[in-house]
């Protein structure tokens, strides 16, 4: 293999020299609960929409482990983010919400440009990193316990409050594919600065992702589809091969059935992310039958 001396620096530093070869490989790790996946709901930026897809989903019998929210919860009234709340403990699913303040709702223009793209959602200036921290603290008090991030600096603070006692302790600390995650080494950092969870960018193939979990512990937070902004790409046939080199793996599961990931969702798109996720399961069950999902009323935590 081309590069080995570079190969063995990394592997000597922890950090994996190479994509793996996945043809045989198996995680083997699980979540706290000894089960390997679970399903999250991406995307899902209104109550009504929460409601449905976690009564349906039971109807249906399947488990929606997780749902989250990214239209930004300054832009959601406490009424609505105690729904939130509430909806989550009714039906033992995880409930994680975006900061609000980020790059798309600033004054500045870069992230509207090719380069700005890049920049992501990354927080400008001081006062945004204030107001994304009021933005939790208003969260928390009504009992928000996840929060979706995109801001590595922003992460390292909450890492730091949380330690300190300023925040709860149980609260989940998830990195949004936003942040551009792509590799072990910056997957390292992540999880070093207080990530419970690593959403990686959108387009990684199977080895790339593998590379990752021999890189952390924490679950990964992977795409099974995405929405149409995003390349409105479709792996169901991969999901089983998420979980055998992955897990634990949240199969992030639906959001093709949307436009983009700060809009309001429509009853039809509400239908059609059940429906993405139904088959999914489907899948999950027919291709790797002894990989087991995590049930609700089982420990949220990794």
């Amino acid at each position: 293999m081309f590069f080995a001396e570079t190969r063995t620096w990394l592997t000597e530093l922890g950090v994996p020299g190479t994509d793996p070869d996945t043809n045989t490989l198996v995680s083997g790790r699980t979540f706290s609960d000894g089960c390997h996946w679970r399903f999250e709901a991406p995307t899902v930026n209104t109550v009504e929409a929460v409601e449905t897809l976690l009564s349906q989903s039971a109807r249906r019998g399947f488990t929606i482990n997780r749902v989250t929210e990214t239209f930004g919860l300054s832009r959601h009234t406490l009424g609505e983010i105690r729904d939130y709340v509430a909806l989550g403990r009714e039906y033992g699913a995880q409930i994680l919400m975006s900061v609000g303040p980020r790059a798309i709702y600033d004054i500045g223009a870069t992230v509207r440009t090719q380069e700005g793209v890049r920049v992501g959602y990354r927080l400008r200036g001081q006062e945004q990193l204030v107001r994304a921290l009021e933005d939790v603290r208003r969260a928390v008090d009504v009992g928000v316990r996840g929060f979706i991030l995109h801001d590595e600096g922003l992460l390292s603070v909450l890492g730091r409050l949380r330690a300190a006692g300023k925040i709860p302790e149980d609260t989940h600390l998830k990195i949004s594919a936003h942040c551009g995650l792509g590799n072990g080494a910056a997957a390292q950092v992540l999880e070093g600065l207080g990530a419970d969870s690593l959403n990686p960018v959108r387009d990684l193939t199977l080895p790339m992702i593998a590379a990752l979990r021999q890189a952390v512990e924490i679950p990964l937070d992977v795409h099974v589809d995405n929405t149409k902004t995003s390349g409105g790409f479709i792996r169901t046939y991969e999901a089983p091969d998420f979980v055998r080199v992955a897990s634990p793996v949240y199969l992030k599961t639906g959001s093709s059935a949307l436009a983009g990931h700060s809009t309001r969702v429509t009853p039809q798109q509400t239908e059609d992310m059940l429906r993405q996720m139904e088959i999914t399961a489907e899948f999950m069950a027919r291709h790797y039958p002894r990989a087991r999902q995590s049930q609700p009323g089982m420990p949220t935590a990794g």
